[in-house]
């Protein structure tokens, strides 16, 4: 029965074979279509020799008729030719196409039924399976809430693993590889993956993946066991795995480049946030650059915040609303906190703020865990914010009239709204109404006006916008196709998701001095391609702060690839770290050509004053390149222009330069014998070298001389103070100078050791005049009589 069936098969196919072959020879016109057009040429035939006849002399039929009726077949022939010719790339395309769907209906139908044969059973969960599923449901809620404690949410998933839910188990093995609330245990998250990848879970494929990648956990490092358990976590649509797999088909690594590749894996994850993205502008994602923290150390956000504050207490009516803003979508020294943020905005619209009012909309119509939505307070804010001009309450009203939300839908009301908003500037109009033109909901459609909105819309960086720029260039709508613009905008898309949020926790670990901590979060997201996680992950390998791996030489090759990566993507100071590994040797070999090119890369591209000093500096040594004083002055330059901390070291380059080119010219002159005198200095460089130290120790003893030592000036003092007090007469015979004298050297002997080391220091600044004073006081100075005062002369002098 089975060797019919297949015969059949087969001369089935090969009657749809003839067919099509017949089609592309003979053209997809059918008989009753060929009649038609014949019909009809010869009625456009007949209609033109009606009036050609008309407007002509009559001529002999006879005669005529021969030759007309040659013309009219031929113009005929002529005619139907063109018009198969012109028809049989469409017809044939369609005739595909519909064989295409027709297999696919067919296929289909045929595996619905196949479906529905099989007895469909679905196993009933046992009361343990049911309570560990509720554990890790109630676990991944609160881990996606931002204000739980994360604590609780991770002893429900260890709960939930101990009844061996697949999921929860994945889930605690990578907060034991990460450091997530619990210490770190590579080898048990190793093992534990191992476990769960042949049961075919995504999530254990992306952490084995993860693991040869980075070579912890007792796994070598290994790209391609690496890129086997990626391709496996994407195909079974493990997000971080979809986002490895794109960056790695976008760049290059360890596969060959394909940019369709990296669209479809970018694509699918761009649509997973898109599809979450609420009325807002999504989540926002915090790049702190630890290298660029470090050189340009800023102002402590949480004391701004705290001066806003203190302002928006005092009723400043901007302060509050920037706080509101803040709370609103959270940044890096706030958390995010709609219900603070509906306090701020409240104190703002009861001050008459149309900003205060248009948020207060925005909060209640998309509502949240402090807020429960609600269309109609909405409906009011956005109005008063409306009439006062602001264009986002003018956004909102047009957002509630286009989804019809507590007010009927009306698509014109809707595009007026967003009109106006998008005319002063405001991002969310501008989407909308980019939208609106896109679809053609309410509007003809018109792919031009939704790429000038969406363009506007991306400079705000709206999530949406981005999305909607990708779509556009990835189908060819409106514009030439373009898969490279498509896969940027897709990346940016992707991105923004909320696993996102693990570059703000790798940041607050770094904060709190958890470095390992930090490096491994910075690690995975590397993986998945967001340069500022790689270039922070080189930076903490770099800085010798990582303890994972405990080799020096390991780290600076991790660092030196993480450099690579991120330079890749165009961060200027990446390119010049990853120039220094390459003048240095640090993780690769000393390549100074290379160097240079990434020097001159960043100088160019970026204006980098790094790189413009590095690269002058090279031009100067003649390393990997032509030695070029000239070129090398002109950078050096440029660098101090560039940058303002650049010129000191300039300055210093210069004066060396400068010293350089001096010492070149005197090499041209008469006086070039000097530096022909190497090998007499080299025969006897002991004898120079003992000259040279003899004078430097006698010119540092004539200079530290001590011209009175300290005894000698406290012996003076007491031979000063065992003399007799002089008589009144002896006191006004003394001269005027010698009088403070006396007392001065009264006072050094009262005072002792302290006196001694002042007439020293006074013996070391003014030898002669020291000496003198202390002559004069031994010989006729002693303390005054009580009541008297030696800077006072006698009354009857």
């Amino acid at each position: 029965m089975r060797l019919p069936g297949l015969m059949c098969i087969l001369l089935l196919l090969v009657a749809q074979r003839c067919q099509l072959l017949r089609a592309e020879l003979q053209g997809p016109i059918s008989e009753s279509a060929s009649a038609t057009e014949t019909d009809t040429n010869a009625e456009e035939i007949t209609t033109a020799d009606k009036d050609t006849s008309s407007k002509t002399p009559p001529v002999d039929s006879a005669a005529a008729s021969p030759a007309s009726n040659d013309r009219k077949a031929a113009k005929l022939k002529d005619t139907e030719f063109a018009t198969r010719t012109k028809v049989m790339p469409a017809a044939l395309f369609e005739r595909l196409w519909n064989d295409s769907l027709m297999k696919q209906q067919k296929l289909k139908a045929q595996i619905e039924a196949i479906e529905a044969q099989q007895p469909q059973v679905e196993a009933e969960l046992t009361p343990e399976q049911q309570e560990a599923q509720n554990l890790y449901e109630n676990a991944m809620e609160m881990l996606g809430k931002p204000r739980t404690d994360k604590r609780v949410a991770f002893t429900l998933l260890r709960k939930a693993a101990a009844f061996n839910h697949l999921k929860a188990r994945a889930e605690v093995a990578w907060a034991m590889l990460l450091g997530l609330w619990m210490p770190f245990d590579f080898h048990h998250a190793a093992e534990e993956f191992e476990t769960l990848a042949n049961e075919g879970l995504p999530d254990a494929h992306a952490g084995l993946a993860f693991l040869y990648s980075v070579g912890v956990g007792g796994k070598n490092v290994s790209q391609p066991m690496a890129l086997i358990h990626y391709m496996l976590a994407a195909l079974g649509d493990n997000t971080l795995a979809q986002m490895a797999m794109g960056y790695r088909y976008l760049y290059g690594i360890n596969v060959p480049i394909s940019c369709e590749k990296a669209l479809i894996h970018y694509k699918r994850v761009a649509r997973k946030v898109a599809s979450k993205v609420t009325f807002a502008n999504g989540p926002m994602v915090h790049r702190v650059r630890l290298l660029d923290e470090l050189e340009n150390p800023g102002s402590h956000e949480t004391e701004i915040v705290d001066y806003y504050q203190l302002l928006a207490d005092k009723g400043d009516v901007q302060s509050q609303v920037g706080l509101g803003q803040l709370y609103y979508q959270g940044g890096k020294a706030i958390q995010q906190d709609h219900q603070k943020a509906l306090e701020y905005f409240t104190l703002a619209a009861n001050a008459g703020n149309a900003i205060g009012f248009a948020f207060l909309g925005k909060l209640y119509l998309e509502g949240s865990e402090q807020i429960k939505a609600d269309n109609e307070t909405a409906f009011k804010y956005f109005s008063k914010a409306s009439e006062m001009g602001d264009p986002v309450g003018q956004s909102g009203l047009g957002l509630m009239y286009l989804k019809g939300l507590g007010v009927p839908k009306d698509s014109i009301k809707a595009l007026s709204y967003f009109t106006q908003a998008a005319d002063q500037g405001w991002v969310d109009g501008q989407l909308q109404l980019g939208t609106m033109y896109f679809t053609g909901n309410g509007v003809k459609t018109d792919y031009k006006l939704a790429l000038k909105y969406f363009n506007l819309a991306t400079q705000s960086g709206h999530v949406l916008a981005y999305y909607n720029l990708g779509i556009m260039h990835a189908y060819g709508m409106g514009m030439l196709r373009s898969c490279p613009a498509a896969v940027e905008f897709f990346k940016n898309v992707a991105e923004r998701g909320r696993w996102s949020s693990r570059l703000m926790h790798a940041y607050n670990d770094y904060k709190q001095n958890r470095i390992d901590e930090a490096y491994m979060h910075y690690a995975l997201m590397a993986e998945v391609g967001y340069e500022v996680a790689q270039s922070n992950a080189a930076f903490l390998l770099d800085r010798e702060e990582v303890h994972v791996f405990n080799d020096r030489h390991e780290d600076l090759i991790r660092a030196f690839y993480y450099w690579k990566r991120a330079a890749g993507q165009g961060y200027s100071a990446a390119q010049v770290k990853l120039g220094d590994y390459y003048y240095y040797g640090w993780g690769t070999k000393t390549d100074f050509e290379t160097a240079a090119a990434l020097y001159r890369k960043a100088s160019e591209q970026q204006y980098n004053a790094q790189a413009m000093f590095n690269l002058g500096y090279m031009h100067e040594q003649g390393l990997g390149m032509k030695k070029d004083w000239h070129l090398a002055k002109r950078l050096y330059d440029l660098a101090a222009e560039t940058n303002s901390d650049a010129k000191v070291p300039v300055a210093i380059a210069l004066f060396k330069l400068q010293m350089l080119a001096k010492i070149e010219s005197i090499k041209e002159s008469p006086y070039r014998f000097i530096f022909y005198m190497d090998e007499n200095i080299a025969a006897n460089w002991d004898l120079y070298m003992i000259t040279i130290l003899t004078l430097l120790l006698g010119i540092i003893m004539y200079t530290r001389r001590p011209f009175q030592q300290p005894e000698q000036a406290q012996a003076a003092a007491q031979a000063a103070a065992q003399q007799p007090p002089p008589q009144v007469n002896d006191m006004a015979a003394m001269p005027v100078n010698a009088a403070p004298a006396a007392a001065a050297a009264d006072t050094t002997a009262s005072a002792g050791t302290s006196t001694a080391n002042a007439t020293a220091t006074a013996s070391e600044s003014t030898a002669a005049g020291v000496t003198s004073t202390l002559a004069s006081s031994t010989t006729c100075s002693s303390s005054p009589a009580p009541g008297t005062s030696s800077n006072t002369l006698d009354p009857t002098d």
